[in-house]
This record gives structure tokens, sequence and C-alpha cells, in this order.
């Protein structure tokens, strides 16, 4: 910026340098030389005729001149002040997100630096606070990026009410800002401020008419307990935000750092996940669903299974919501159905087998296309396909997933609702929805015992068999819980009395005939 004011002023110095320069020499022409007197003399004894009138031109000529080149040297001038004043809006452009006005993150670090340097001198502490928007997405999802924008600036306004003196703001981009502060050792001032701040972005905000709602999770990170180093500062709060974000949005939390390392091996977890999925290193195991009518199987249910080279069997528990966080579950979802449905090949044609699908897969408008393709490469017929979902799938659109139901059904391939009476599925749902199966949760099984879980799976079944769908209860691990699963009516069963999940080479030799799986565990 200096650079463009030097060139401004020996721009505006050779601009007077040059109009006083001709001013100086006219001057002296005319007063000390009586110029046009001697000149009239010297045209008056000229030989040539002609003399005068070229000297005339010449004179005027000269004067001229000297005239463009002070017209010149002031466009030189305006052009200089058009390209800083050019150059001003880029730095501040460069410097200021141009939608908040707040500082951006390329300012925040050397604005971090002095506060820290700052609080130090001063004998104070120094803390950052990293805000991100929950939900925002969505706004911009429902409502479109101009909206987005809006509550971002109406974000941005709100903050710079709470900023105090000794409280800064900046935009580090997308739904996510910063603030730093300076305070008093032994005072929890980062942690105030993270309320208020939580309570204040909590607020509606009625935008265009629209009413949102969006919450704010927070990450603190304070100097010099954690580091006094502004870069590690900002990892430090990130860290504790994405941290406040998986245990409980709306929150606050600082850092610690046993929270680093989580992260860590959270990232070293996505990195062997993503290679693991991408080389097929995650199989379906099968665990058998039994026929309490028949005492047979007649399916299985394909379960993801993954064994990690140094750590051994990975929970789905563990792998599964990692995957879904970072996009992984459609290759993943696709590669088990790919390999149940070659497996099943290998089975006798009454024997079904069914794949649990994750939310946003089922909900995609090709699902149902992509997978009738799947089925006729491999060449199985889709009626011994059974799509698992949970209610997730169709609680916040259920006309939408009716619409994909209905295209399953008319491929042939049969729809199970999985863990019953886990969550908030309505008698609404399954009137619109036409399933095919209802699998009760486990968890009223095991407590089958109690007249409570006795009643509610007794009413299940019933329902079930009045809507035209088989009832499959889960977790059923010994012949006593399956007696009395029978006498309540229930046709289907699935648990460690008939089997653990096994790998596909296991699953024929399960199929032959034998006096029957209720009597033994398969699969230990």
């Amino acid at each position: 910026m200096n650079r463009y004011l030097g060139r401004k002023k020996v721009v505006k110095r050779g601009e007077a340098l040059v109009i006083a320069l001709a001013g100086m020499v006219l001057g002296f022409l005319f007063i000390h030389f009586d110029a046009f007197t001697k000149y009239s003399k010297f045209v008056d004894k000229a030989a040539y005729e002609q003399l005068d009138e070229l000297l005339f031109v010449i004179f005027f000529g000269g004067f001229a001149a000297l005239v463009i080149a002070i017209r010149r040297t002031a466009d030189m001038a305006r052009e200089v002040r058009r390209r800083e004043e050019a150059e001003r809006k880029a730095l501040k452009l460069a410097r200021l997100d141009p939608l908040t006005g707040l500082p951006n993150r390329r300012v925040l670090g050397e604005l971090l630096v002095r506060a820290v340097q700052e609080a130090a001198r001063h004998d104070r502490d120094c803390a950052v606070l990293l805000i991100d928007l929950d939900h925002f997405k969505s706004v911009n999802d429902l409502h479109g990026h101009h909206i987005g924008d809006a509550l971002l600036v109406e974000v941005s306004n709100r903050l710079r009410e709470l900023a105090s003196d000794t409280a800064h703001i900046a935009r580090l981009g997308g739904d996510e800002f910063a603030c730093w502060l300076s305070y008093e050792r032994g005072n929890d001032a980062p942690g105030h401020l993270a309320m208020r701040i939580i309570r204040s972005l909590g607020r509606r905000y009625v935008i265009e008419g629209r009413t949102l709602e969006v919450s704010a999770t927070i990450g603190i990170a304070r100097s010099p307990r954690n580091s006094g180093d502004p870069a590690t500062l900002l990892r430090a709060a990130d860290i504790a935000m994405y941290h406040a974000k998986r245990e409980q949005r709306g929150t606050f939390e600082y850092f610690r750092t046993e929270m680093d390392e989580k992260l860590q091996a959270r990232a070293m977890l996505e990195r062997d996940l993503r290679h693991a999925v991408a080389e097929g290193h995650i199989i379906p195991y099968f665990q058998p669903i039994y026929s309490l009518v028949e005492d047979r199987i007649i399916g299985f249910e394909a379960l993801a299974r993954w064994f990690h080279p140094e750590r051994g069997l990975v929970s789905p528990v563990e792998f599964i919501p990692v995957a879904e966080d970072i996009g992984l579950m459609h290759d993943l979802t696709q590669h088990i159905l790919t390999q149940s449905c070659i497996v099943a090949q290998t089975w006798p044609d009454g024997i079904s087998f069914s794949v649990n699908v994750p939310p946003a897969q089922l909900l995609a408008g090709w699902f149902p296309a992509h997978t009738l393709a799947t089925l006729t490469a491999t060449g199985v017929a889709p009626s011994r396909l059974i799509i698992e979902v949970t209610e997730n799938a169709f609680i916040e659109d259920a006309d939408f997933a009716s619409g994909i139901f209905e295209s399953l059904h008319n491929a042939g391939i049969r729809v199970a609702l999985d863990d019953f009476g886990k969550g908030y599925s309505s008698l609404t749902h399954l009137r619109q929805l036409r399933f095919d199966h209802l699998k009760i949760d486990s968890s009223f099984i095991r407590s089958i015992d109690t007249t409570e879980s006795r009643q509610i799976i007794k009413a299940v079944i019933g329902l079930g068999g009045a809507m035209g769908m088989s009832v499959t209860a889960e977790g059923v691990e010994d012949e006593a819980v399956a007696h009395a699963l029978g006498s309540l009516g229930c046709t289907h069963a699935q648990g460690y009395l008939f089997g653990k999940p096994v790998p596909a080479s296991m699953t024929l030799p399960m199929l032959q005939p034998r006096a029957s799986l209720r009597s033994e565990a398969v699969g230990g």
C-alpha cells in the first residue's frame, strides 16, 4: 500500500514541477529579455520574408507541446488515483469477508498473533472460540442460498452485538465464525461468552417472511494453557468444536488433549475405511432367518463385516456411522448387495436374502432401477431380495418414500421395516408404505418375560398378520423364547439360537436337511 502512496506523491510532484518550470521560463522570456520587442526587431532586420512565420510556428508549437505535457501529466495522475482506489478495494476484499464485512481467515492469523502477544504482555489469558452453525445446510437446501446468505449476515450482526472491547469476531468461511478475547486469569470468561453466543444465535430468525432456526456449537482453546501459537490454538478450538458436535450439538467444549488423540484415531479409521471400501475388504456375513412354522432356514440377512489387518474385527457399530459421515455408504451398500447376490446364486431358489439400506441411498430416485440392474446382472430373481429399512428412511418424507417402495414392489422386491417399536413408526406409515415384513426390535424380545413386553409383542404380531405382513423376532437366543414367540403367533425368528453371522462359505452347509436348528446354536 505504501508504494502506491509513494507513486501518487511522485506524480503530483512531477505535475507541479512541469507547471512551475513552464511559468518560470515564460516569465523569464517576457519580462527579463523583453522577448516580444526583441523578436519584432529581429524580424525587421531578417533577410528572409518568412522567418517571422517560422519563428511564430516554433514558439506557439512549443507552447502547445507544453500544454499537452501538462494534460498528459494530469491524466497520469488520474490513472494513478484510479488504480490506487482499485487496489485499495482489492486489498480490502482480501482482508474482509465480502458478505458480512468481518475479518476473514487470512487476516485472522495476524490478529491472533497480536492478541496473544498483547495478552502475554499484560499477564492475561487469551481464548479462541470456533463457532459452527448447526443445520445450516438444510437452510440452503430448503430455501436457497440467498436466504442462507441473509442468515449469515444476521448471525454476524448478532455476534457483533456480543463483542466487547476485548472480544473480536471473524468469519472463517461457510457457516464458521471465530471469536477471540483476552481476559483476567482465573475466570471463565470464554465459557460465559460461549453461552451468550449459543443463546443469541439460537433465537429464531425471520428472513423474507420465513422463520428459520439454527443452533451453534462452539469449541474453545486457551492460551497459554493449550498453546501460545495462533495456528495451534485454531486447530485445538476446531478439535473441541468437532468433539462437541459429536457429543451434543448446541453446546460448547474446552479443548482437552485426549480430544486430539480421539481425532487422530478417527482420522486413521476414516483413512483405513476408505481403503477397505475401495478394495472390497468389507464383506457380507450371513445370519439365518428361521421359520418357526416350517422349522427351517428360509433366508439370510447380509451383515457387513470388516476384518482390519491390525485391529482385527471392527464392529459395524463403530465403522458404519463413520461411513455415513464421510459419504461411503453408497459404495459400501452396493458392494454388500452385489456380493450377496453372487452368494445367493449358490442357494436353492426359495431362500431369500435381506440387505440393510441407509436412508440417504434408499431415498435416491435412482435406487430402485439401480438395484434391479444389480439383480439382473447377477441373475438373481427380484422376489428373493428383501430391502430392510429403518424409520429414519421415511419419517421426514413419507410420500417420497412411498413412491420408492412402490417402484421396488413393482420390480418384485420386498421391503421390511427393521427395529419396529424402537422409534416413532406410526400405523399411518405402515398403511401408507405397504411393508412386506416387520422385524420386532430385540429389546422387546430380551424382556419377553415381562407382561408389558409380551403384550407389545403380541400386539405387533397381530397387527402384522392383520395387514398381511410376516413378523420376524430379532435377538432370539434360547428355546424358551422361541417357544413363547411361536405360541404368540410369530412366524419367523432370528438370533444366536439359529445361528450367528457366518461367512458365505458356511451358508450352504447350513441349508442341508437336519433334525432341527432349534436344538443347537449354529456357528457357535
